[in-house]
């Protein structure tokens, strides 16, 4: 089985955030980078998926400027066999279907026998690249997938609902499937996967045309800002403790919704 993951690389979440001059994002000279949350799950279910079936092949594939790079060695080191970047200094702020058309041009030729990306970005939260992927490849797919069951001649999943449900769902293969965050525990790179990471292959490709500008984006950010800080204090039952109380309840009940 062939199994492809796209992994993302986003600023680390302990880092301190500056919104540049335009606002229209953060400042990115002084951060530091890591691999996107909810891939990272991605990339440990495609490895666990392969070592249940003990056969197969696990590509990652990643795109943006070369410090992506580290991201695809790290997955590497971790057990994935070799790594498709999609090399270019104008991609990590496309939209959602920009960004999934060029990456389905980059893994359309694998013929993958599944496709797993990350629930959604820790940057943008979009949730949107890989079910429009899917749409694009014209492959079956199922969102927020916190268990799978590759076992069988068809794919057995569990999808996470609303209000604490779950789903069990059957679909064939080929299939692409987003992965919510915590599925399983994330394994770390050895010492042993570093060495083997370093005789690996890393193709890079290029877009076949500008994406940035010949891509339609069906959405623009704006302004990026903090939000204010504010607080406001009311009283409620003009000094009547008992209308306080009944009034506190009613604003529980119909506002807050927590009663």
């Amino acid at each position: 089985m062939k199994i492809i993951v796209l992994m993302k690389q986003v600023a680390n979440k302990d880092a301190i955030l500056r919104i540049n001059k335009e606002e229209t994002w953060i400042e990115e000279g002084d951060l530091s980078f890591e691999v996107n949350e909810s891939d990272g799950y991605a990339l440990e279910e495609a490895l666990r998926i392969k070592e249940k079936t003990g056969s197969g092949e696990v590509v990652v594939c990643s795109m943006g400027p070369q410090r992506v790079k580290s991201a695809i060695k790290d997955a590497l080191a971790r057990g994935a066999d070799r790594a498709i970047h999609v090399v270019g200094d104008n991609l990590q702020h496309l939209s959602p279907f920009a960004a999934a058309t060029i990456l389905a041009e980059a893994i359309r030729n694998e013929q993958a026998d599944l496709v797993l990306t990350g629930l959604q970005s820790d940057d943008y939260g979009y949730a949107q690249t890989g079910v429009i992927m899917a749409e694009l490849l014209g492959l079956p797919h199922a969102t927020i997938v916190i268990e799978v069951d590759a076992s069988g001649e068809r794919l057995r999943v569990k999808r996470e609902l609303e209000s604490g449900w779950y789903q069990w769902y059957e679909m064939p293969r080929p299939a692409l499937l987003t992965i919510q965050s915590g599925i399983s525990q994330i394994r770390y790179a050895t010492l042993k996967g570093i060495m083997a990471a370093k005789k690996k292959e890393i193709k890079e490709v290029t877009p076949s045309s500008d994406a940035a500008t010949t891509r339609p984006s069906h959405q623009r950010i704006e302004k990026i800002y903090f939000p204010q800080k504010t607080k406001q204090t009311q009283f409620l039952g003009n000094g009547d403790a008992k209308r306080g109380a009944a009034e506190l309840a009613e604003k529980l009940r119909t506002e807050a919704r927590v009663i």
